[in-house]
């Protein structure tokens, strides 16, 4: 399999923080949403990744290139959408488009203008008097128009609207259509990588919990729910092998678990109550539910 990107203990130690030997893999022409709470280290991954800020220790891979030795021919592959504009706000859209032109190689004014109408964003008006959903565009059409193969996105579809964020998902259905470009979206706004993401990453306190295919991720987890007494004998059940338990939520009238293996559970256990999971489930259990 190749890989858009490839990470392997990628390490970066802040005086109260720290990545502790990330590992990544994302095929190429696949959608990987990396989620997790804030100050997980999705942001700080993606900026060691593209070396905003300078790593401990780790290799980094970007399609195929080596991050140390080959990153301008990697900056001219990939585009970057960090959560806000990094455009002067004096700017209007056709500024945007000259300033970018002496800097890639393959700038292609004619798409670019070609998103400015598709996202009706007026190219004379000055990027302060956009709203945030019409900042986001911008960035995003500055990104995709000097065809990138890998399209990388921090937090880019959040505080916006519905409408607009169902849009920029449909933007990352088309870029990689053609089998050949990927996309590593960081969000927090699950149900978002619910409809896209092709694979889950999950990191939490800086370390990667999991890394999975979304569909295989979703249909092989679920949620039990039950009485104190239940939960015991689950365990119990689970001590003995029976039951994979990832983690417990308990309140003052249920008691939930997550488990795996969720059509073997359901065979072995019949007279259980097990409810289909998603992203957003998973990631709770992950963070907030208590481990047995």
């Amino acid at each position: 399999m190749e890989y858009a990107v490839n990470i392997r203990g990628l390490s970066k130690a802040y005086k109260d923080f720290s990545l502790k030997d990330v590992d990544l893999l994302l095929p190429k022409g696949a959608i990987m949403g990396l989620i997790g709470e804030n100050g997980a280290g999705k942001s700080t991954t993606l900026k060691a990744m593209l070396d905003v800020v300078r790593r401990d220790s780790g290799t980094v891979e970007i399609l195929g290139l080596d991050l140390d030795t080959d990153q301008p021919r990697i900056k001219e592959q990939i585009g970057v959408v960090w959560g806000e504009s990094h455009f002067h706000e004096f700017l209007n859209g056709i500024q945007v488009s000259h300033m970018l032109g002496r800097i890639y190689r393959n700038w292609d004014q004619e798409l670019f203008l070609d998103y400015l109408h598709r996202f009706a964003l007026p190219g004379k008006k000055k990027i302060k008097e956009y709203s945030k959903g019409m900042q986001m565009k911008l960035s995003i059409a500055a990104a995709l128009s000097h065809h990138p193969r890998l399209l990388v996105l921090d937090e880019a579809t959040s505080g916006l609207d519905p409408v607009v964020r169902d849009e920029i998902l449909d933007i990352l259905f088309g870029f990689i259509e053609d089998g050949g470009n990927s996309v590593l979206i960081s969000s927090h706004i699950t149900s978002d990588l619910d409809k896209v993401a092709d694979y889950i990453t999950m990191i939490h306190n800086g370390s990667i919990l999991f890394s999975e295919e979304k569909d295989s991720l979703i249909e092989d987890m679920g949620i039990i729910k039950c009485s104190q007494e239940e939960l015991e004998h689950l365990k119990d059940m689970a001590g003995r092998g029976g039951i994979t338990m990832v983690g417990i939520r308990q309140s003052a009238y249920q008691s939930e678990c997550l488990v795996r293996n969720r059509r073997e559970v359901m065979e072995r256990y019949p007279n259980l109550v097990m409810d289909r999971t998603n992203i957003e489930e998973i990631m709770l259990f992950h963070v907030r539910g208590q481990m047995r």
